[in-house]
């Protein structure tokens, strides 16, 4: 269990305001600053340093958020093992992306579930933001991701290397083909929210070519991959997948990508876990019984999708 001053300590990194720590804590700010202090002198550098009207890490202060983090993190999935029933040793507490839990996750899981049938399984489902998060918070023991990470707080292995492709619904009434990515910015983008791997990735390849996701003419926003399928296959607009996941309509012919001289990417999934943390051998063992193999990618027909 964390030292509470260690508590206040991460309370005041999540806020950077000694005022809203206090406030999350029900302490004082006197209390907090405290707490801060006695940190400070226990370890003998600087935490934070104040200039402008604002609050921020020093490189000490940085370290030691990691390092709190991870311990909370291991803290909790210690504790998750002592309270839970069941055959522990191959209990998963996981987060993935929902690319990764539609396409690439279920085959693995389901072999996982073969070799350890009694063995508790929590799959969490979000952006990659929010199971960074739960990460941190301890409330996931390791995650599989699309989206971009800090890579100074997590320790992480290369789960795959997926193209990515524009795509839009078969007979989509283009005015002009498009040839470049500039010549999409006429039609509607449907796109995940800010904090998915989808939007980061195209948000991104436009800042390459001086461009942003508000350039385009509209932006249809969904925050489910699901729905974001199903509104280009009905002519809504432009959007860009995974061809893993675009490619069961492709096949059927109700979706096609949308070749461009400017837009060739790939991008890495990530299987991660807190830096640092005690429990690493076991998630690298974990990224070997859950990694996909050949024939357990999951392509859906467009009626089950």
């Amino acid at each position: 269990m964390l030292d509470f001053r260690m508590e206040t300590f991460l309370a005041v990194c999540r806020h950077m305001n000694y005022t809203k720590a206090a406030q999350e804590l029900n302490l004082t700010q006197p209390g907090v600053s405290q707490h801060i202090r006695w940190l400070e002198e226990q370890y003998g550098v600087r935490l934070f340093h104040y200039a402008n009207k604002r609050l921020s890490l020093t490189e000490a202060g940085e370290q030691l958020r990691n390092v709190a983090l991870t311990m909370k993190h291991d803290t909790q999935s210690l504790q998750r093992s002592f309270r839970e029933p069941g055959p522990l040793a191959h209990r998963l507490v996981m987060g993935v992306t929902p690319t990764v839990g539609m396409y690439l996750i279920p085959g693995p899981l389901a072999r996982y579930h073969r070799q350890y049938p009694q063995a508790p399984i929590t799959l969490r489902v979000s952006n990659t933001q929010n199971l960074c998060h739960a990460l941190d918070q301890g409330e996931l023991d390791f995650a599989i991701v699309e989206g971009f990470f800090c890579k100074s707080d997590y320790d992480s292995l290369l789960y795959r290397r997926e193209p990515y492709l524009a795509v839009c619904g078969a007979g989509y009434p283009f005015a002009r083909r498009p040839r470049v990515l500039s010549d999409l910015l006429g039609e509607t983008l449907i796109v995940r929210e800010p904090g998915s791997g989808n939007r980061e990735i195209i948000a991104r390849a436009l800042s390459r070519e001086n461009l942003s996701v508000e350039d385009f003419q509209s932006v249809m926003q969904v925050s489910d991959m699901n729905v974001l399928k199903e509104m280009l296959l009905l002519g809504c607009g432009v959007g860009f997948l995974y061809r893993v996941a675009a490619q069961p309509q492709m096949e059927q012919g109700t979706l096609q990508a949308i070749p461009l001289e400017d837009f060739h990417e790939s991008h890495d999934i990530t299987f991660l876990w807190r830096k640092g943390s005690v429990f690493a051998p076991r998630y690298r063992e974990l990224y070997k019984l859950l990694s996909p193999v050949e024939g357990e990618i999951t392509l859906p027909e467009v009626g089950n999708d």
